[in-house]
């Protein structure tokens, strides 16, 4: 993709871009699926490179061929389809009174979800114990719903047994209070809450967890989800509640600005 990266740039981070980008539009194709022709004509791809992805995604289980595109001269491309069942995230919001926790798949369908009352004030020791609690819990409800219904999980409930690579939980995305800093995953001071100024949130819950942890503002992944949710690339978000706060979304980024808390008002 041209002008993705400058001189330089992390080959494994670009990859993992590039792989990003052929799941979102996976993603976003559903039952109708995609050829490759159109994935490398919306990534601006070369054929080569969504070749090599997709193969790599098949032989993962994340993608497979279901059909092929009316012929339009030559051989018949493929459809490719996300398998959303093969994977799955945890969504996790930490508001100043409630802890929200959602197991979603790939395609971003809830496959459970629990809410529980949650005292950002408690402290950092509490807060942690809390959240790992309802992410535990939130698996155990996510394997009784799916062995009563007979579904398959794939990475629920492998995740949940101690299961594998083969099918297992992504990662953890949190959302908190801000101001904080995305990119080391550290609290400022939240507003009404200066006592957790400095606080390495992601990196500990990471290590409670035992899976990778992306902290953002909840106005942000507000805005994101905005975004996922829609057809538009960008989007604007508004919180009028105890505070006050906006994320913003831009071609498909978050829109962080500039200075140590970037995007961060300050007020939320």
């Amino acid at each position: 993709m041209s002008g993705a990266a400058g001189p330089g740039a992390n080959l494994t981070a670009l990859r993992s871009h590039n792989a990003a980008l052929v799941l979102r539009l996976l993603r976003d194709a559903g039952e109708d699926g995609v050829s490759r022709p159109e994935l490398a004509g919306h990534t601006g791809l070369t054929p080569q490179a969504v070749s090599k992805i997709t193969a790599r995604l098949r032989t993962e289980g994340l993608a497979v061929e279901a059909g092929q595109r009316a012929s339009t001269g030559g051989k018949p491309p493929a459809v490719l389809r996300l398998v959303p069942g093969a994977r799955h995230a945890i969504g996790l919001q930490l508001d100043r009174d409630e802890l929200t926790a959602v197991l979603v798949d790939l395609a971003g369908t809830p496959v459970a979800a629990r809410t529980a009352p949650f005292d950002f004030g408690a402290g950092a020791e509490e807060a942690l114990t809390a959240a790992t609690a309802e992410v535990g819990a939130l698996l155990a409800d996510a394997c009784t719903g799916l062995t009563e219904t007979g579904t398959e999980t794939g990475g629920a409930t492998g995740a949940a047994a101690g299961g594998g690579p083969g099918g297992g939980l992504l990662g953890v995305g949190v959302a908190a209070p801000g101001p904080l800093d995305h990119g080391s995953g550290v609290l400022h001071r939240v507003t009404g809450f200066p006592q957790w100024d400095g606080f390495p949130l992601r990196d500990a819950l990471a290590e409670r967890l035992g899976l990778p942890v992306v902290l953002d503002k909840d106005t942000n992944a507000a805005a994101l989800g905005l975004v996922t949710a829609g057809t538009a690339p960008s989007a604007a978000y508004l919180h009028l509640g105890t505070g006050l706060g906006a994320g913003l979304m831009l071609g498909g980024d978050v829109y962080r600005g500039r200075g140590p808390t970037r995007a961060s008002s300050g007020i939320r």
